[in-house]
């Protein structure tokens, strides 16, 4: 659930700290004190497309921060962690968006910086936000599918995933048959050169880091009398009459002579000599050694010098290294092979499309068996729901239409949500709908029947009581009431019959002080409550007349929130 709130500069609004609990929330206030810039705010936090333009004037940047608490196991911590986000589910989870005056956008999630795609992807799973323009929603029948898919998951979640794997299948086949039927003139062209290609490769035997050694060899080998020359001048000058080795024998002898004078000081002085006379005689040994096995093998260095050659040919023709020609060889061999072997490979992956089809059809048929199931289920619910909203006489059916020779990535079905809201009418698309407090109240049944699946905490209807009244408004608060038990509902609404129903009343109204604009919100307690329904009731003029009515309201809403 959404905890607290922290808005700053944004649009009026100067700063605001709101607190929330659990339940239904309303909000309420003069058109045009700042309402819609709360739900802004939180259309902000869950990653919806931000502006310069909602930066209060002549402020650097608007900052809006969000304290959630979500159980362990919900999805969104699956999320967090599927975009690189150390999040801890013991803990609250803390988002911060930021938005500066020329327009630029910074987000974090617990402190970590995530881009607006992130954060979208995190939001969708934490806010719901449903306005008048998203009843345009419904009439996307395109739509309709996922609706029936969400609803009946848990029942078809392993056909589903059976399909999808089996189509994954057929479609890959279908590319590779694709790429193989649209092999062109020219590739068939190209087959003298690949053949080509590929035999100059092969023929050179290409060895990776050949290159390397090679040129090694070839330093040492060009260089052979300079190395000789050096290394035996080294040994002469160290092993002869008089050398350095014998100076530091003759040395050593001397001090090992007066070591007994003296052992405490010179045993360890001339241990130190014998150590540095063993290690230069034997470093003496294998300069002598290294000389002995010097190689003059100038025809050696003439086969080097060709190898690397023809390496730096293939090099110029294939890539800058032995690993990018392989590389290139073994992707011309596939192409040769894919020429070579068109006919055959061509009558294989037909033979495979055919049996992957006849795989799909068969799990797409499964699919659409229990999807039919499952809506019968979310008509019967829906039809429920809209019984609680006062359309009695109401018929919802989902239309499901098979075509198995038309399955795409959700199988072979049509769905469509087909309903009658007038007795003696035929069933007909939601987008026929004529009363938007009929199609309100439609997506206010879907919703209270998918917030107890799709598990998103904070659900916010931004005036969707619009177009209703008496009864219908009456229902609508009941049912928002009700919808809150299973997620946070928060609403904006102009009604008062909504807003009695409410167990946190947020009234927002602007002031000024002269020369600017801001916008406030009070956390009404029960005396404000009472004001704002008698302002709601009796627009401008609060009267006793109208505040006794706005107790009644409360205290039959309270009866009716204990009943339910």
């Amino acid at each position: 659930m959404l905890l607290e709130m922290s808005i700053r500069n944004l649009a009026v609004i100067e700063s605001v700290h709101l607190h929330f609990r659990k339940g239904f929330h309303v909000l309420t206030g003069e058109t045009g004190a700042g309402k819609s810039i709360i739900i802004d705010a939180l259309t902000l936090v869950a990653g919806g497309r931000s502006s310069a333009d909602l930066v209060r004037y002549g402020s650097d940047k608007s900052t809006i921060e969000a304290l959630f608490h979500i159980e362990a196991g919900h999805p969104v911590w699956a999320a967090l962690a599927g975009l690189g986000i150390e999040a801890d589910a013991e803990e609250h989870l803390i988002i911060r968006r930021e938005i500066t005056s020329q327009g630029k956008s910074t987000s974090r999630i617990n402190g970590q910086m995530i881009n607006q795609t992130g954060l979208k992807t995190v939001g969708a799973w934490l806010v719901n936000i449903h306005g008048q323009h998203e009843h345009q929603s419904l009439f996307q029948v395109e739509q309709h599918i996922n609706w029936l898919d969400l609803f009946g998951e848990a029942a078809i979640m392993s056909i589903k995933n059976e399909y999808t794997k089996a189509y994954q299948v057929y479609t890959g086949i279908r590319k590779r048959l694709k790429d193989l039927e649209t092999t062109s003139k020219q590739s068939l062209q190209m087959l003298d050169l690949y053949r080509f290609q590929v035999e100059e490769i092969n023929t050179a035997q290409l060895i990776l880091g050949e290159d390397e050694s090679l040129n090694e060899e070839k330093r040492k080998l060009a260089n052979a009398e300079k190395i000789y020359q050096n290394a035996a001048d080294s040994y002469e000058s160290m092993s002869s009459a008089g050398s350095g080795l014998e100076t530091i024998n003759k040395m050593m002898q001397q001090i090992e002579d007066i070591a007994p004078l003296d052992p405490a000081k010179l045993n360890p002085l001339m241990e130190q000599i014998q150590n540095a006379y063993y290690q230069l005689e034997d470093a003496v040994y294998q300069i002598r050694d290294y000389r002995d096995d010097i190689e003059f093998n100038p025809i050696r260095l003439d086969d080097i010098e060709q190898r690397l050659h023809m390496i730096a040919s293939l090099r110029r023709k294939y890539g800058d290294s032995i690993a990018d020609i392989l590389a290139y060889v073994s992707k011309v061999q596939k192409e040769l092979d894919l020429i070579e072997n068109k006919d055959e490979l061509l009558q294989e992956l037909q033979k495979q499309e055919k049996q992957a089809a006849e795989n799909v059809r068969k799990w797409a048929k499964r699919l659409s068996e229990q999807r039919q199931l499952i809506s019968e289920k979310l008509a019967s619910e829906i039809v429920a729901e809209l019984r609680d909203l006062h359309m009695d006489k109401t018929q919802f059916k989902v239309q499901i239409r098979y075509n198995e020779a038309a399955f795409g990535v959700n199988g072979a079905d049509d769905v469509e949500f087909l309903i009658s809201a007038n007795p003696g009418e035929p069933l007909r698309s939601l987008s026929k709908i004529a009363s938007g407090g009929e199609i309100s109240r439609v997506m206010l049944a879907l919703k209270s029947i998918f917030a107890r699946v799709d598990r998103i905490p904070v659900l916010v209807f931004d005036e969707v009581d619009t177009g209703v009244s008496g009864r219908a408004a009456q229902a609508i608060a009941e049912k928002m009431s009700r919808l809150s038990r299973d997620c946070q509902v928060f609403s904006i609404t102009h009604l008062p019959q909504v807003a009695c129903m409410a167990d946190s009343h947020y009234c927002i109204h602007k002031s000024t002080d002269g020369t600017r604009t801001f916008t406030n919100v009070d956390d009404l307690d029960m005396s404000g409550r009472i004001h704002e329904l008698a302002r709601m009731l009796g627009g401008v003029e609060v009267t006793e007349t109208t505040l006794q009515h706005a107790q009644e309201m409360l205290d039959l809403a309270e009866d009716k929130k204990r009943s339910m």
